[in-house]
């Protein structure tokens, strides 16, 4: 059976239409309950009429479109209203109409431009719907229908506030990981300060030692050797500084490194380790930093493989979705151990920080069969 989180995952790579549509077809289905006839909304007192030809295309036409209230929401709408118009006028009073408050809050939490206009326009539409409804139907009054409009309004701003609210959240993120960035950046420029002050300093020290001991030919091959060993020791340190900047000397910080997971995979191998490699999809045009983290997730579980699981099958699996990034890299258990890969380091914990601040989700642990399991899903598009 697939468990919960592998279904979670499944789904979330689906199209957000496919998504939405169960939704419009359950909707669909109850509409033609025959005990639920003539149970829907009710708005200007018109006959009740049992279903004819013309009801199914009217409530196809207020559930189907739902598939497409968040891809498309102006079109949802506007299909839904005409749908409830024909529903309202002929008297049908069906179930579907539940439709045109999902389509209405989708609207408003979802449309992007012209929303002042898209607002302007259906409120002038509904007017000629109430003045209709009031000539064929039983004599709904006008506050009736103006409270009718003031819910419709009062669903548009729940819309619009749950708008606001991932706004402001997606903001607050980007907040977050420019403070990660300049934190970062503080932390790597006080420590090339230590290494460069620290060493360049003691070398400088004795060097201006051993001009003095010229005399003293053992002393001063002691202290040339002092100068030597703290200068691989500056370089050492240097290039551990530089690494976090740019693992590979050539590619600037915050991009993939040339040759991509493929080149991580290659050169996993090459050390003894055996690899098996699945990429599926293709990487979005604007995945903002999401392809430098799922690389260094990789970098990293490859790295801890080698270190504590050396000789053992591995399997890297990277899925390119619309919308995230998934990478699972993992290890059977059957190799050489080393030491265990959640022992404290500071690497898993540094690709958990990376991962959250753009939104995603990330784990490491321990497999049945004694291996271990990466698993990350990083949202595309997130600003680097």
């Amino acid at each position: 059976m697939i468990d919960r989180r592998r279904f979670l995952e499944l789904w979330h790579r689906l199209d957000v239409t496919v998504r939405d549509l169960p939704l419009g077809l359950l909707l669909l289905a109850l509409s033609f309950v025959p005990a639920l006839h003539s149970q829907g909304t009710d708005l200007g007192g018109v006959a009740p009429r049992p279903f004819d030809a013309l009801a199914v295309p009217a409530i196809a036409l207020q559930c189907l479109p739902l598939a497409a209230r968040r891809r498309w929401p102006v079109v949802c709408l506007t299909l839904v209203a005409l749908g409830f118009a024909v529903d309202q006028l002929h008297g049908y009073h069906s179930l579907a109409g539940i439709a045109l408050p999902i389509a209405l809050l989708s609207a408003g939490a979802h449309l992007e431009r012209h929303r002042r206009a898209t607002a302007l326009v259906f409120s002038a539409a509904y007017v000629p719907l109430a003045v209709t409804l009031s000539r064929f139907g039983s004599g709904e009054t006008s506050s009736g229908f103006v409270t009718f409009y003031l819910v419709l309004v009062l669903v548009w701003g729940i819309g619009a506030w749950l708008r606001s609210t991932r706004a402001a959240e997606a903001e607050h993120r980007l907040r977050v990981a420019e403070d990660t960035r300049a934190a970062e950046r503080t932390r790597i420029a006080r420590d090339l300060h230590d290494v460069v002050t620290h060493h360049v300093t003691a070398m400088v020290v004795q060097a201006e030692a051993a001009r003095y001991l010229t005399a003293a030919p053992d002393r001063l091959d002691q202290a040339l050797t002092a100068v030597t060993d703290t200068g691989r020791r500056a370089i050492t340190d240097l290039r551990h500084l530089l690494d976090l900047l740019n693992p590979d000397h050539g590619t600037g910080p915050g991009t993939v490194p040339a040759g991509g997971l493929l080149t991580l995979v290659e050169q996993t191998r090459r050390a003894g380790q055996p690899v098996e490699f699945t990429e599926e999809g293709t990487p979005a045009e604007e995945a903002g930093s999401a392809d430098l983290v799922a690389h260094r997730v990789v970098q990293e579980a490859l790295t801890n493989a080698l270190k504590h699981a050396h000789g053992s099958r591995t399997s890297v699996r990277v899925h390119h979705g619309e919308r995230e990034i998934t990478v699972e890299v993992g290890t059977d258990g059957s190799g050489s151990r080393a030491g265990s890969p959640d022992g404290g380091g500071w690497g898993l914990a540094g690709l958990r920080e990376r991962v959250d601040v753009l939104g995603g989700d990330f784990s490491a642990g321990r497999r049945t069969d004694g291996g271990f399991v990466v698993r990350a899903r990083i949202p595309a598009g997130s600003p680097s």
